[in-house]
């Protein structure tokens, strides 16, 4: 059995030599080693492979370290990866830029070998406490979770928070068992990410909670947007998950909690958006009952629904009904 490795690095430098011989170094204390030419290539490589380190010259082509360090740190992917500067610049303002720009350690050459890889180790130890990520998705979760609203609030930092829960997916479960119970969680999971990384903006956040509960942060200005083109995305591609025949009826056919056999509608996504001003004094506890009494008012409707907060929002016409809704939600179908 081949040895379980210290970790996935990332190393990138723009000079073959150096990037070379931080591959064998690291390769040679058991890293899976991961290789970029330019400041560019790290970050799209790190946000696809997710590694646990990211080295980052600062010196280099098309992105220099401290811009790539940067772009790193707004993407929810790689926000939470330790991230070492390693730079012949060894003055107090270099260090000062890259350390403002995010990133975890400063490295001047020449490097000591011994030291440079136990830096690393020491951050990867730091990341493997700290970091809190889904083992089936890969995404932030419940402390990242957690965490990432903490620190937006503490910012006084006006949010949008998009709770999304799967429909029927324990009728799915049943039907098709655990393994693909996960790949309908996986796909749900890629559907968020498609759409933050299609119609998003540096900033925005997908958790997941754990089972088939979600959640995303955002703009107040483009929350009912992207939770949308969410919804459209989920109930274009869960149907595909099922087989022909399930998917031809509508519905699956599985003992209930009685142990009667019931037929269940396909899955489909119930998503509760509200927003939160730090500035209005509202906690996020408060958030967090708000979200629930949406969630709740969304699961009694039929098929996808994103379930909106209209607080101190004039309701139309023809959202009368709705109106007379505590929060005055409000429901697109």
């Amino acid at each position: 059995m081949a040895p379980v490795p210290e970790g996935r690095i990332l190393v990138a430098d723009d000079e073959p030599n150096l990037r070379e011989a931080l591959r064998i170094l690291f390769a040679r204390h058991g890293f899976d080693v991961l290789v970029a030419e330019d400041g560019q290539e790290a970050v799209e490589l790190a946000r696809k492979e997710q590694p646990d380190v990211v080295i980052l010259d600062v010196m280099m082509p098309r992105l220099d370290g401290y811009s790539a360090c940067r772009e790193l740190r707004t993407h929810f992917r790689t926000r939470h990866i330790p991230i070492v500067l390693l730079t012949a610049k060894g003055t107090d303002d270099d260090k000062l830029t890259g350390l403002e720009g995010g990133a975890n350690d400063y490295v001047t050459k020449p490097w000591q070998s011994k030291e440079l890889v136990q830096r690393v180790k020491n951050h990867l130890e730091w990341s493997k406490n700290q970091r809190a990520v889904n083992p089936l998705t890969g995404l932030p979760g419940n402390l990242s979770i957690l965490a990432e609203r903490q620190k937006r609030y503490d910012a006084g930092t006006p949010f949008a928070q998009i709770f999304l829960d799967l429909d029927n997916f324990k009728a799915f479960n049943d039907r098709y068992g655990f393994p693909v119970g996960d790949t309908a969680i996986r796909a749900v999971a890629e559907a968020l990410v498609d759409v933050v990384e299609t119609h998003g903006e540096p900033g925005d956040y997908v958790g997941h909670i754990g089972g088939d509960d979600f959640i995303m942060l955002t703009d107040p200005g483009r929350a009912e947007i992207l939770a949308e083109a969410v919804k459209e995305t989920i109930d274009a591609r869960v149907p595909l998950l099922y087989d022909h025949q399930d998917r031809t009826q509508g519905f699956v056919r599985v003992l209930n909690r009685r142990h009667v056999l019931e037929d269940f509608p396909l899955m489909s996504v119930t998503m509760a958006c509200a927003q939160c001003d730090p500035a209005t004094g509202m906690h996020l506890a408060q958030l967090d009952d708000v979200l629930s009494e949406l969630k709740q008012y969304g699961k009694t409707q039929p098929g996808s629904v994103v379930v909106t907060e209209r607080r101190g929002a004039e309701a139309s016409p023809a959202r009368a009904a709705e109106a007379a809704l505590p929060a005055k939600l409000k429901k697109s179908a």
